[in-house]
């Protein structure tokens, strides 16, 4: 993770030259805080990369005797047979598209992405996949 770290801080230290020459020749303010905001969070995923990196070591991909088998092993549990993700990118559509026809309807597609993300999180928690 370290050489995505540097990569980020890379990008950081290009929007923060960047958006000082775009704000002293241009004088324009919605550039300028975008080149700013951007940098700013290239500087925050370069700096949580970069903790990440001294906390953990480095990864086998990162090591040059790293081996593909070094990577084995269980990245997680990912439900193969959810139903979940269908009413929660429906519910999060149907909010966004709230903000171009009213925003009724961004508070109702709120309601049911909140509805769809607590069945999403607490399906194994309840029914017929609950364990014990």
């Amino acid at each position: 993770m370290k050489v995505e770290g540097l990569i980020f801080a890379v990008f950081a230290a290009f929007f923060a030259v960047v958006a000082a020459a775009y704000g002293l020749l241009s004088h324009e303010v919605v550039g300028t805080t975008a080149l700013v905001l951007s940098g700013g969070l290239a500087l925050a995923i370069g700096f949580y990369l970069l903790r990440l990196s001294s906390r953990f070591g480095p990864r086998p991909e990162d090591r040059l005797d790293g081996e593909i088998s070094d990577q084995a092993g269980e990245y997680g549990f990912y439900s193969p047979h959810s139903w979940w993700p269908l009413p929660t990118a429906f519910s999060a559509a149907l909010m966004c598209s709230g903000f171009a026809f009213g925003w009724w309807l961004t508070v109702l597609g709120l309601f049911l992405l909140l509805a769809s993300a607590v069945g999403f999180v607490f399906e194994y928690y309840r029914g017929y996949h609950a364990e014990g």
